[in-house]
């Protein structure tokens, strides 16, 4: 699997300005406490592509550093060419195999393997 998408928001001024007010909406609601972060739901009714813009995490950590973390990992597996959406908490070790399959050829640029 290799990961050909690069529409997905890995910078907070990429995350989109709803989805980040939904978020917050839902962890303000003291009606419905809600145990995960409203990024990390798995809607399997969503699209590939509402999938790939969906965030887990946009907001400072510990160290002041601004993280956003997407929910889903879209990769393409090479032999079939499909692309699937890989939750980054439940697919980890799916995830983490596609990560060992990616090298760097000596101008500094990612080959998928």
């Amino acid at each position: 699997m290799a990961n050909q998408n690069n529409k997905q928001p890995l910078t907070p001024e990429q995350v989109d300005f709803e989805q980040k007010n939904q978020q917050k909406q839902e962890l303000e609601n003291s009606d419905k406490p809600n145990v995960l972060n409203p990024g990390d739901k798995v809607d399997g009714n969503k699209s590939l592509s509402e999938k790939e813009q969906q965030v887990a995490v946009d907001a400072p950590d510990i160290t002041g550093d601004h993280v956003t973390v997407p929910t889903y990992f879209v990769a393409e597996d090479k032999e079939t060419g499909e692309e699937e959406a890989l939750h980054h908490v439940k697919d980890a070790e799916k995830i983490s195999d596609v990560i060992r399959q990616a090298r760097v050829d000596e101008d500094g640029n990612r080959e998928w393997r």
